[in-house]
């Protein structure tokens, strides 16, 4: 996952590079300006990704259809599948991002608004989703969901480095730390060795907490906190829309 996610993102930025020379723009424009790489943006997308993901879970543990389990990870091997996996799913977050939210957003904004945009992507971010095995319509629903949600910290922020610090620490979260399944797919190397026991709409099933109807309640939490908490629309720069089009 490390080497196809990092390759995958590699190939959409330089391909974004080639674009921002055609058009007399930079990368920045399209939503991934370097100088604000890992900053305080995106360790509050760290922050935010994990809480929301302990939230889900401990409120399936307190519905009852939800165990934490035993450690399953100790020493040297926790340590290291937790750098691992943190690497891999820091690679999912830059070019899931950035290929669903950058260059495609911005283009698709100068023609057709900023929200008409989001929501055409972000449906196509949760077919996507949907085509994996395991994964449930309501796992690709909410799938879609979370990439308005990415769409609306771009506008608010004026990047997208707090999505990509939440994408990563969601992922994170479920894969490793958790050890749940991530739209239908369990991996090697977790921390907690998790159950499940109840109704799929509650657990998620197979897709994993993804696909359960909870995981929607706290998606619309999180809009609440960040349209509130969040009030000035800094992307995109009206200045840079216009650039490339005279």
């Amino acid at each position: 996952m490390l080497h196809d996610e990092g390759v995958a993102f590699l190939v959409i930025l330089f391909a974004s590079w080639v674009m921002s020379r055609i058009e007399h723009r930079r990368i920045a424009d399209y939503g991934l300006p370097v100088r604000r790489a890992f900053r305080s943006q995106f360790w509050l997308g760290i922050l935010f990704g994990f809480a929301a993901i302990t939230v889900l879970l401990g409120s399936m543990r307190l519905a009852g259809v939800f165990r934490f389990g035993t450690i399953g990870l100790h020493g040297f091997e926790a340590y290291e599948y937790a750098l691992q996996w943190g690497l891999a799913f820091l690679f999912v977050g830059l070019f899931e991002e950035f290929f669903f939210r950058g260059y495609a957003l911005f283009t698709l904004t100068t023609g057709m608004t900023f929200w008409p945009s989001a929501i055409l992507l972000s449906t196509f971010f949760g077919l996507i989703h949907r085509g994996t095995p395991g994964e449930s319509w309501i796992g690709a629903a909410e799938a879609g969901a979370t990439g308005l949600l990415f769409c609306l910290l771009l506008r608010r922020t004026g990047d997208l480095w707090m999505p990509i610090g939440f994408h990563a620490a969601w992922n994170w979260g479920q894969t490793y730390f958790y050890g749940v399944s991530d739209s239908g797919l369990a991996a090697k190397g977790h921390l907690f060795n998790p159950t499940f026991s109840g109704p799929a709409w509650l657990t998620g099933g197979s897709v994993g907490p993804e696909g359960s109807l909870l995981s929607i309640a706290v998606l619309v939490v999180l809009w609440s906190i960040f349209a509130l908490w969040l009030r000035e629309k800094k992307y995109p720069n009206q200045e840079t829309t216009c650039a490339g089009q005279s």
